[in-house]
């Protein structure tokens, strides 16, 4: 078999060029393509010293880590080691998927043909198999991340909570919002908003319909009823800044418990306050609660979570 070496060149070239670029389009990188282009030229001349093995030391798997890691740098310049490490998996994790699409195209068009000498894919196969089997790559993995991103971010937004207090309880979609870090002043304890609607089947009618009057300190009216008096002792103030509302107060209490079901998996919180909003959060109803993503990811200080996740 005759082998020549541009042939080979221009193909790792090119193969090389398309994951560098599908890499950055991938983590939404501003791309400079002649800096795409040098490291994919790294990369075609690699391959030839492998091939001709003219330093054995370029075959060694350390050496291909290193290479790896140069040709990312020089591509991208991240800014700092965190960045590149991300960079350099989603490198080697496109390059897989390309090495597999383009193995599977050569073998149907002439496997025969095909030679593997010194981790180098060499034969008489024309480029633009090679290119083909790029492209093929290049969608398959574009279409893959954005649907397990989708599905992620989709199901990572919401959970299911069951809010207890006393002996009765109310269930409510939150939504998983990483700017609500509301806080009770005094106690410290994060607060999780609800809907009003939401919490009729555990706080008299009275009390929700009249949170405007409580706040404002009204004592006089039927709100203070015998039965209320036991829950409105237990509820406080909390001064809350929002968009379009610097300075706004809602009515909360601590709950006895939440549990949190995310998934399979379910996670007992104490200490949460729960916040009364007399509004929509949604307009379509999507969520009725705000869950600040600090209560659940717990607190070394406060420890809200005290109960380990168990399978439901």
């Amino acid at each position: 078999m005759t082998i020549y070496l541009d042939v080979v060149l221009i193909e790792n070239l090119c193969m090389n060029y398309i994951i560098l670029f599908a890499t950055g389009y991938i983590l939404k990188i501003k791309l400079n393509h002649i800096r795409l282009i040098l490291s994919a030229l790294l990369g075609g001349i690699y391959s030839i010293i492998a091939y001709m093995q003219i330093l054995p030391i370029y075959s060694n798997t350390i050496m291909k880590i290193i290479l790896s890691i140069v040709m990312v740098y020089i591509a991208y310049n991240p800014k700092n080691v965190k960045l590149l490490t991300k960079q350099i998996v989603i490198f080697y994790l496109i390059s897989f998927v390309f090495g597999g699409c383009s193995i599977a195209l050569l073998y149907f068009v002439k496997p025969q043909e095909i030679l593997i000498k010194d981790g180098v894919f060499i034969g008489t196969y024309p480029l633009k198999i090679a290119l083909l089997g790029g492209i093929v790559g290049f969608t398959i993995t574009v279409i893959a991340f954005k649907t397990v991103k989708y599905r992620i971010n989709k199901n990572a937004l919401f959970c299911e909570i069951e809010i207890f207090f006393g002996e009765k309880s109310a269930r409510a979609k939150a939504l998983i919002d990483t700017g609500n870090m509301l806080k009770d002043p005094i106690t410290r304890m994060p607060v999780i908003v609800v809907e009003k609607d939401i919490l009729y089947q555990i706080i008299p009618y009275k009390i929700l319909d009249n949170l405007e009057k409580i706040i404002g300190g009204d004592t006089k009216s039927e709100i203070y009823e015998e039965t209320n008096v036991e829950y409105i002792s237990k509820f406080r103030v909390i001064p809350f800044t929002s968009l379009g509302k610097q300075n706004g107060l809602l009515l909360g209490f601590k709950a006895s418990k939440v549990i949190t079901y995310i998934d399979a998996n379910e996670e007992e919180l104490k200490n949460v306050i729960i916040g009364i909003y007399d509004k929509k959060l949604s307009k379509k109803d999507k969520y009725n609660a705000l869950l600040g993503l600090e209560i659940l990811e717990g607190s070394k200080e406060n420890e809200f979570i005290t109960s380990t996740s168990k399978q439901c």
